[in-house]
């Protein structure tokens, strides 16, 4: 087998690197031939992800975390070529989704060499302009993505702080957004939701953000997509709703909405949506579920 290793340079300040080679020992140590691939931009990482698979790779193995997860899922959607994942990055919600533990490069490698997959669904997100993205966990809308939004802008302090002070000035300037919201369900019927919002996300996956399980009922085979709708409330509520959240049993709240959908079209007014962990678009954004899309290497 000859195994892509895509790396990006800056997940998890570097500590990456030596999950990577571990990885790569235990692959080439059962006879897989390992080429190592590391653009200095994401557009590069693309390009350079695509030259080795023209030059035949069979499969490709990400060391980061879902950002860079992220820019495989685009080259090797439908292609059957399958994606295998070293956890090493901020953010690892795919992997852990798969069962794959943080850093483990191990279990990951051993799940390449193994050959142990699974094939599972992925949302496609369709802008005003006509361009498409994939991405394989959740996408937020609303007081999250603001969240994002405004810790991007800063250049000051750096690392985890930085996302706490805009949690923190967000959370001050928390308000209702109107949202409008149009959902073809699992059943095909459709509904419309139209009110102010805290925060709207379209889940493929489970979790985002680390873990936090927004839409806890996701599946990532069922060919289906989660929404969770957060109704405006008082900053004091939204304080007792979060720990909540960060368990899973935030869905039984009358404040919080959800539906299993095939797709879902989310519009706002200066709002820019967030999916594995990167700005996708601003709204309207147009959300599909693509059933049985992609190829994971699994535990």
């Amino acid at each position: 087998m000859d195994v892509a290793l895509l790396l990006n340079p800056a997940a998890r300040s570097g500590a990456h690197t030596g999950v990577a080679t571990r990885a790569a020992e235990r692959l080439r140590a059962a006879g897989i031939r390992v080429t190592t691939v590391s653009g200095g931009s994401a557009a590069e990482s693309s390009r350079l992800l695509r030259t080795a698979l023209t030059l035949g790779a069979d499969a490709v193995v990400v060391a980061g975390g879902d950002g860079t997860v992220s820019l495989a899922i685009q080259e090797l959607a439908g292609t059957g070529t399958p994606l295998g994942i070293v956890p090493a990055g901020t953010g690892n919600d795919l992997a852990t989704s798969l069962g794959l533990r943080d850093l483990d490069a191990g279990a990951a490698a051993d799940a390449v060499i193994a050959g142990r997959t699974r094939t599972i669904d992925l949302a496609r997100v369709t802008r005003a302009d006509g361009t498409t993205t994939l991405y394989g966990t959740v996408l937020a809308a609303g007081f999250d993505s603001k969240v994002n939004d405004r810790a991007n802008r800063m250049r000051w302090p750096r690392g985890a702080m930085r996302y706490n002070i805009a949690i923190l000035v967000e959370f001050l300037r928390l308000r209702g957004i109107p949202f409008e919201v149009e959902l073809t369900l699992a059943d095909g019927s459709t509904t419309r939701v139209a009110r102010d919002l805290i925060m709207a996300t379209v889940g493929n996956g489970r979790t985002y953000g680390g873990g936090i399980p927004i839409c806890p009922d996701a599946d990532l085979e069922d060919g289906l997509l989660d929404v969770t709708l957060v109704l405006p409330v008082s900053r004091a509520r939204l304080l007792r709703l979060l720990p909540r959240a960060y368990r899973g049993t935030h869905t039984s709240l009358d404040d919080v909405s959800t539906f299993r959908v095939r797709s879902a079209r989310l519009t706002a007014a200066d709002v820019t949506a967030y999916a594995d962990g990167d700005p996708i678009g601003a709204l309207p954004l147009q959300v599909d579920v693509v059933p049985s899309a992609l190829v994971v290497f699994a535990p």
